[in-house]
């Protein structure tokens, strides 16, 4: 292996580390503004859903919810490199450059979002309908029944998949690079691949292989302390029905 400088190593390293950290969490942000109300629209402006006949007219609410659908299907058909070279025009005209760290955030977040659409869909598809029927029995307005039931009870599955879309954003992350938005896997691929480095590439997969062993752990023990809580709320809901009856 080369010769080792622990001082150039530790700088390089802290330097992708802070760069891939602001593109992910930038770009999560912005994902988790968009990608969490499009993935809700999915489902209650299905047939069915709570919102199928937006302003009165199923039509509408069909013709929305096939136009989200698309838009969300297109997001997901394009291979992160190519989306990130297909939208420079665009990222220009969002950031007022096509290259560079920020540049990097708009592609990143324009992968994520359909996404993470998709698994917030699947998430509250995933919620007991009767809860919905017995909220709309109780006279719940449609904006309750999605933010006091559907999105409550589904919160384990939407934290799970924002933790993977995390994930994601962090593989897409390593081909910023190409548009200079520096970052771990760009600094791999420099000094690991191409100046024949070994050291970093080992430290940045092992740093890299540490982050989303940290991430998979956290999400998991989120979401389980959000089906602890959502256990202890049903639970005490029935108790005095029970003690009621």
């Amino acid at each position: 292996m080369n010769d080792l400088d622990l001082n150039d190593l530790v700088a390089d390293v802290s330097k992708a580390l802070g760069e891939t950290a602001a593109m992910v969490g930038v770009a999560l942000v912005f994902t988790v503004l968009i990608g969490l109300p499009l993935g809700i629209l999915l489902v209650i402006l299905d047939k069915g859903g709570v919102l199928d006949a937006p302003f009165g007219s199923r039509s509408f609410g069909r013709a929305l919810h096939a136009v989200i659908g698309f838009v969300v299907n297109v997001g997901r058909s394009l291979p992160f490199i190519i989306l990130m070279v297909a939208i420079l025009p665009f990222t220009k005209l969002l950031v007022g450059k096509s290259f560079g760290l920020w540049a990097a955030v708009v592609p990143l977040t324009v992968a994520a979002i359909p996404f993470f659409a998709r698994l917030v869909e699947i998430a509250v598809r995933e919620v007991d309908h009767g809860l919905v029927e017995a909220a709309v029995s109780l006279g719940k307005t449609k904006s309750a029944i999605v933010w006091k039931v559907l999105v409550p009870e589904s919160l384990p599955a939407i934290v799970l998949g924002l933790f993977t879309s995390v994930i994601s954003l962090l593989n897409y992350s390593a081909m910023a690079g190409v548009i200079g938005g520096g970052g771990l896997g760009d600094l791999a691929l420099r000094e690991g691949y191409q100046r024949y480095n070994e050291w970093y590439m080992l430290v940045v997969v092992v740093l890299l292989v540490v982050i989303v062993q940290a991430l998979q752990s956290l999400g998991s023990a989120l979401a389980r302390r959000f089906r602890h809580d959502n256990r202890a709320a049903i639970t005490a809901r029935s108790e005095p029905a029970a003690v009621a009856g």
